[in-house]
């Protein structure tokens, strides 16, 4: 197989006026129960999904590589026909554009986490038990704007315990590490350089930890800040000028919102719930020809180790399809970024189910969208960069190759 980037595409694309509508499950793919057998895909009640994937054909998506367990950024990028190893991006800067905090060149931008801690300062609760976007907002404004070693520091909420913190000042480097083991039953990492010239950027990070623990020492359970995934503003290439689309993301998670405005999509404003984001398909169905839809629940129900939970939320995003149907695009594709197994309470390596819809598809024996199903679709096992040629494909905007 001929490995097919960007420019390759580029030169391949033309405008049409067919609909993509691209369906992100988060975290979809899943374990085994030990009791059932079954994964929580598997186990849910999905008549909707199942007859779109009568319809489809089907597969399953290797995100980066076999036995790569991939980040939220990479998973998506892919999904967007970009390769992840070539064009990276922190997660730090998608929080903050996520946001829409104006990241000025030089900026360095985290992700942070609001954490708990117990008195040897371990670790025992990554998330702080989710406390509410009103007390992560009360925290912020507490770290908020402060001056280290003339860098000015600003604390920024996201949404639940998340934070982006933005480093602004001169002489600033995104290389250095992050201070979150992103595991429990830790102490919180020492921020280190990993050049000479990040040094006293890892220096202020230090700096500005150190006076976090001591004004959040009150704030049980949120009494420790977590940070990882420093970088700068990233320049990528835009799907309108690789693609030929005028693309829109339907997202309510800033960070999805950023990921979607560092490739040049329209950020549409929606509400927190599945429907409210299907509301604002519908709204915005003829002002665009490419969809990116985000649902964030089954991942955050896998990483809460709720199996049951999980199975719900699927349950739940599978209402919706119709009203996706119902709208007629020319291509849906239904997956997720990467699988979270509530067994693992993390994300995993294992291939993410895969159903695409066109007029033009050649439909398989598949009968049920599940991982067990789909492995025997007719796209095998793929990788996930080759999922947006393909729709593009069979939206017909892809010209022909050669003579």
């Amino acid at each position: 197989m001929i490995n097919i980037n960007i420019e390759f595409i580029k030169q391949l694309s033309r405008p049409t006026p067919s609909k993509i509508v691209l369906l992100v499950i988060d975290g979809l793919g899943g374990l085994p129960d030990t009791q059932s057998g079954k994964t929580e895909l598997e186990t849910a009640n999905t008549p909707n999904l199942d007859a779109l994937a009568s319809k489809s054909i089907c597969g399953l998506s290797e995100t980066i590589s076999p036995g790569i367990t991939p980040g939220s950024a990479p998973g998506h990028l892919v999904l967007f026909g970009y390769d992840p190893v070539t064009f990276r991006i922190g997660r730090g800067a998608l929080e903050a554009m996520g946001i829409d905090y104006p990241l000025q060149p030089g900026d360095i931008a985290a992700r942070g986490n609001f954490c708990t801690v117990d008195n040897n300062e371990i670790i025992t609760d990554r998330r702080a038990g989710r406390i509410s976007i009103e007390q992560s907002g009360k925290l912020c404004r507490l770290l908020d704007n402060l001056t280290i070693d003339g860098v000015r520091v600003f604390s920024l909420p996201v949404k639940d315990h998340r934070m982006a913190l933005v480093l602004h000042g001169e002489g600033l480097s995104p290389d250095i590490s992050d201070s979150d083991p992103q595991q429990t039953e830790m102490v919180p990492l020492k921020v280190k350089a990993n050049s000479k010239t990040a040094e006293r950027t890892a220096d202020i990070v230090n700096k500005f930890l150190i006076r976090a623990k001591d004004i959040l020492a009150e704030y049980y359970p949120a009494n420790m800040l977590l940070l990882r995934g420093f970088d700068e503003k990233p320049h990528f290439p835009s799907m309108s000028e690789v693609y030929k689309l005028k693309p829109a993301a339907i997202a309510s998670y800033p960070m999805y919102r950023g990921l979607a405005r560092a490739v040049g999509m329209d950020i549409l404003n929606t509400g927190s719930s599945i429907e409210d984001e299907i509301e604002t398909l519908k709204h915005n169905y003829n002002n665009y020809d490419y969809f990116f839809i985000h649902i964030k629940e089954t991942d955050a129900m896998g990483e809460d180790g709720d199996f049951e939970a999980k199975v719900k939320a699927i349950e739940h995003v599978d209402k919706i399809i119709p009203d996706i149907t119902a709208l007629k695009p020319n291509v849906i594709v239904v997956t997720g970024d990467h699988s979270t197994p509530a067994l693992i309470k993390g994300h995993s390596w294992h291939p993410v189910p895969l159903l695409l819809y066109s007029e033009w598809c050649r439909p398989d024996k598949v009968k049920q969208f599940s991982e067990s199903a789909c492995i025997s679709g007719g796209l095998g096992r793929m990788p996930a960069i080759d999922i947006m040629p393909l729709a593009m494909a069979n939206a017909l905007k892809l010209n022909k190759y050669g003579a």
